[in-house]
C-alpha cells in the first residue's frame, strides 16, 4: 500500500511538472509569434516556476492520490493566465497584440465555468481544487486590473488588490477566516470582474465607457466584500455571546446577576 501511495504521489507531482513545461512552451510560442520581450519572458518564467512550486507543495500537504480531471482544466487555465501575465508585463515595454491578449483571457474566463462542472460530474471535488480555482481567478483579475490601470488610472488596481487585502487583513483578524454561506450573488459579482475588465482591456468603447464599465465592476465588488465582511462580523459577535445569554435574548428575558 505504501508503494502504491508513493507511486500515486509521484504521478500527481509529474502532472504539475508537465503544467510548468506547457507554460514554458506557450511562452516560446508567444516569443516566436510576437517577439516576447525580456520582461514578458522573465515574468512568464517566474509565474511557471512559482506556480509549480506552490501547487506541488499544496498537493503534497493535501495527500491527494489523483490530480483529477477538474484540476487539469484549472491547470490549463493557469497556463493561459501565465501567458496573459507575460503579455501584460511586456506591455510596459511595447504594446502587445490586443487580439491575442483578449483571446487568451476570454478562453481562461470561459474555462472558469468548466472545471467546477467537471469536478461535480466526476465526483472529484476537493478543498484543494476549489482553492486552486479561486487563486487562478484572483490572479487573473489582478493581472487584468494592472493592464487596464495603464489606460484608466491606478484606481483600477483596487479591483485586483481587494481580495489580497482581505486575505492580509484576515491574518490580523481571525474572524475573517470563518466560512461564508454559499451565495449566487457573490459568484456572479466575482465572475463579472473578469468580463468587465476584459471589455475595458479590449478598448472597444471610448475612454468614458471603459471607465464606467470598470467603475461598475469596482462598485459591485465593494458591495460584495462589504456584505460578506458584515456577515462575518455579525457571526463573530454571535459566537462570542454565551449560549445562555443568547437563548435568554431570543426568549425576550433579561438575565439577573447571581450573588456569589
Amino acid at each position: 500500500m505504501a508503494l502504491n501511495n508513493t507511486f500515486d504521489a509521484r504521478l500527481v507531482q509529474q502532472e504539475t511538472a508537465v503544467g510548468a513545461g506547457v507554460q514554458i512552451l506557450l511562452l516560446a510560442v508567444l516569443g516566436s509569434a510576437i517577439g516576447l520581450g525580456t520582461a514578458g519572458w522573465l515574468t512568464g518564467l517566474a509565474f511557471a516556476i512559482a506556480g509549480w512550486a506552490v501547487l506541488s507543495r499544496a498537493l503534497h500537504r493535501s495527500g491527494l492520490r489523483s490530480f483529477g480531471p477538474a484540476n487539469r482544466v484549472t491547470l490549463g487555465r493557469a497556463t493561459l493566465v501565465g501567458g496573459v501575465t507575460a503579455l501584460v508585463a511586456d506591455s510596459f515595454e511595447s504594446a502587445p497584440p490586443v487580439t491575442l491578449l483578449v483571446g487568451l483571457t476570454a478562453v481562461a474566463l470561459i474555462l472558469d465555468g468548466v472545471d467546477g462542472k467537471v469536478a461535480r460530474r466526476t465526483g472529484t471535488s476537493s478543498a484543494l481544487g476549489a482553492r486552486f480555482d479561486m487563486e487562478v481567478d484572483a490572479f487573473l483579475i489582478l493581472v487584468l486590473s494592472v493592464y487596464v490601470s495603464m489606460s484608466l488610472g491606478p484606481w483600477v488596481l483596487l479591483i485586483g488588490g481587494m481580495r489580497y487585502a482581505f486575505v492580509a487583513a484576515a491574518r490580523f483578524q481571525p474572524w475573517l477566516n470563518a466560512p461564508l454561506p454559499p451565495s449566487t450573488a457573490r459568484k456572479t459579482v466575482a465572475a463579472a470582474q473578469g468580463v468587465f475588465l476584459l471589455v475595458a482591456g479590449a478598448d472597444l468603447l471610448p475612454w468614458a465607457g471603459n471607465a464606467a464599465v470598470v467603475g461598475l465592476a469596482l462598485g459591485l465588488l465593494v458591495w460584495s466584500f462589504g456584505r460578506d465582511v458584515g456577515w462575518l462580523w455579525r457571526a463573530a459577535r454571535v459566537r462570542h455571546v454565551p449560549e445562555t445569554a443568547r437563548k435568554a435574548e431570543q426568549a425576550g428575558r433579561v438575565l439577573e446577576p447571581v450573588a456569589g
